[in-house]
């Protein structure tokens, strides 16, 4: 059985601060919707286009000394680096906090949970 390669490292950047990421959720929402019409087969008859939207749900390891204020992001990037060769990267560009959470629990490091927008995806 061959040995399965997988992506490399999610990093978070903030005011030229690098942050671990141990999670990460993005979701895209296309900003299309159905147009409903008044007519006389009582079905919609197409689409509008809106805006694009980019969520992401984000756990980061706390680093110290914690020096972040994490409910002030605004502008940071978030960088998904596959270290398999010709592997393209993504990136979540001028991400800005919607709101944080601690976690802490007894095995692991304490953890902040960040909901964030971002306005740009860039793959590259």
């Amino acid at each position: 059985m061959a040995i399965e390669e997988y992506i490399g490292s999610i990093v978070m950047e903030v005011d030229g601060q690098e942050v671990e990421i141990t999670d990460l959720s993005p979701s895209h929402e296309t900003g299309r919707k159905l147009v409903k019409t008044m007519n006389r087969t009582r079905r919609a008859k197409g689409i509008t286009r809106g805006i694009e939207t980019y969520e992401l749900d984000v756990t980061a390891v706390i680093p110290v000394p914690d020096s972040i204020q994490w409910e002030d992001i605004e502008g940071a990037r978030i960088t998904i680096d596959p270290m398999i060769r010709g592997s393209k990267r993504t990136m979540y560009q001028d991400c800005f906090t919607i709101s944080v959470g601690e976690k802490y629990t007894v095995d692991s490091e304490a953890r902040v949970d960040i909901k964030m927008g971002a306005l740009r995806k860039v793959i590259e």
